[in-house]
């Protein structure tokens, strides 16, 4: 399964090789890191949208995670990626944004890594 993960902070993308080490080197998952919602729309495009999944930061400099998940959803459709996306705060105007605009899911941070491998089906 490959998964795009996008957040500005730049800690996030050691955090996900260390928390899913085993399920990396199993070959279970592979991960690519975009620090910005333009940087994940560049990835998509020049990687033929391979990331089945996207875990995207709501609050970023720049495009927000909302905004990126509006034209995920507006320009992927074949096959549509599955997005969930991930904040620092579990406020419901930013959940029922997220929902109103597409998002598969919803994580708030700290995230829940056993929680995320099991909805991932990975645990």
């Amino acid at each position: 399964m490959k998964i795009l993960a996008v957040d500005d902070e730049k800690d996030m993308q050691s955090l996900f090789e260390q928390r899913f080490r085993k399920e990396i080197k199993n070959g279970m998952v592979e991960f690519a890191f975009a620090s910005s919602g333009e940087d994940a729309l560049s990835y998509m495009e020049a990687n033929d949208h391979e990331a089945v999944l996207i875990l995207s930061d709501i609050n970023m400099p720049g495009m927000s995670g909302l905004e990126l998940l509006q034209r995920i959803k507006q320009r992927f459709r074949t096959p549509p990626p599955i997005v969930m996306m991930i904040t620092a705060y579990g406020d419901a105007e930013n959940y029922t944004n997220a929902i109103n605009l597409g998002a598969d899911d919803f994580l708030t941070k700290p995230i829940d890594f056993l929680l995320l491998k099991q909805k991932l089906k990975l645990s």
